[in-house]
């Protein structure tokens, strides 16, 4: 178990090894879910623009009229 230490500006360091063991490099983003008074750390996979761009022109398809008149009640 590796253990850290918050600073007085609220920041903690991960250790090597947690670091080392999830291929973390500076910039990447780390999420914090609390739990029953306990906190989940989980590295967050950057975001595949390319992919989203994809996605968001293909939902374009169901968002007619018809489509919000049929979905209004959902």
């Amino acid at each position: 178990m590796d253990v850290a230490t918050l600073t007085a500006k609220g920041q903690v360091t991960v250790p090597k090894a947690v670091r080392e063991a999830l291929g973390l490099r500076q910039g990447d983003q780390l999420s914090w879910e609390l739990e029953d008074g306990s906190v989940r750390v989980r590295a967050v996979a950057p975001l595949d623009l390319a992919y989203l761009q994809g996605l968001d022109s293909s939902l374009s398809d169901w968002s007619s009229p018809a489509d919000e008149e049929a979905f209004r009640d959902l």
